[in-house]
């Protein structure tokens, strides 16, 4: 396993640096833009690329809360995985990336239906790889959870990046003073996204509560957990948090969690299923921040590096799958 050599210690400027760092251009690729129906009247949109040559495997990859498939993150590693071999899909989230028009309804924390059918389309032929960054890494070790010894049909391997596992815990310490901008950023997003959802479905989307919307708790007091009837915020978090179900996943896991994310407690990757089940890997570095994780050294985006080296090594099984106690990066 590759080291980590941070370029930033501190773990704003990791977490800031990470959202604004220039990424590689992907127009070496063609990109085909591919809508996947998976509901009567939903569909969401994938951009998908191919390498030069034949493809070693799939990558579908998801982004994390309010992104979309142009998000830095998922632009780097597909320029990383394409040109490796890999071929690679971006993957937006129901509503987002501009696709509203395609769907009334919007995405969750624990919202696998729609990704569950992509992946049936995408491994029709074999087994691909899903990443999962942030908010989408929940989707991702949720959905393995819940197929349980059926997602070896599906999926080679899943990789979760800054993932909030337990999702109350992670909106509690979003809400803390200390984390005032970022909750902000993600606030002031999630109701502009309401005020375009109300012009577009007054019937179901209602803006009365958004004067009082003033964390992400109050947003999905009010908002997420009645437009998907959880009933509260605390249920909505309870029942959709991936820490639940990480006992049950059967396929080789890599989960990439720095100890300073700021949103992030690594408290909550005590979790006794890093002990217990043997397709999870935990590799914890102490610096990288919130979907950071810039290098010092060439590659710089350390953790697209780290995460193909892992699925190359999953794909020709010339190491055993094993648990990195957390704290390690073995």
């Amino acid at each position: 396993m590759r080291p980590f050599h941070p370029f930033f210690r501190n773990r704003d400027l990791s977490t800031i640096a990470g959202n604004f760092w220039p990424r590689p251009e992907l127009g070496r690729w063609p990109v085909e833009a591919i809508l996947y129906r998976t509901e009567p009247e939903v569909q969401v949109l994938a951009h998908a690329q191919q390498p030069e040559g034949s493809a070693k495997t799939d990558i579908l990859m998801i982004h994390g809360l309010e992104g979309s498939s142009t998000s830095g993150y998922l632009v780097s590693l597909a320029h990383a995985a394409l040109s490796r071999g890999f071929s690679a899909a971006r993957l937006n989230l129901r509503g987002c990336g501009g696709t509203e028009h395609l769907a009334l309804t919007s995405y969750h924390a624990g919202q696998t239906s729609d990704l569950l059918v992509v992946l049936r389309k995408r491994a029709a032929q074999r087994p691909i790889f899903l990443v999962g960054f942030s908010l989408g890494g929940n989707i991702a070790l949720k959905l393995a959870g819940e197929l349980g010894d059926s997602a070896r049909e599906l999926l080679a391997g899943v990789c979760a990046v800054s993932t909030p596992i337990d999702l109350a815990v992670c909106a509690e310490t979003l809400g803390k003073p200390r984390n005032f901008l970022y909750e902000q950023r993600f606030v002031s997003r999630l109701k502009e996204r309401i005020r375009r959802r109300h012009v577009q479905a007054p019937h179901i989307y209602s803006t009365q509560h958004l004067p009082k919307i003033r964390s992400i708790i109050d947003f999905d007091n009010h908002y997420t957990a009645r437009l998907f009837n959880f009933g509260d915020a605390a249920n909505y978090f309870r029942t959709q948090a991936s820490n639940q179900f990480l006992e049950r996943i059967r396929v080789p896991t890599l989960l990439v969690q720095a100890k300073d994310d700021p949103l992030i407690p690594f408290s909550v990757y005590g979790h006794p299923a890093f002990a217990r089940n043997p397709h999870l890997r935990l590799v914890a570095p102490d610096h990288g921040g919130h979907v950071g994780f810039i290098s010092r050294h060439l590659p710089r985006f350390w953790v697209d590096a780290l995460l193909l080296d892992w699925m190359e090594e999953i794909s020709n099984k010339s190491a055993p799958v094993r648990v990195a106690h957390k704290g390690q990066v073995s």
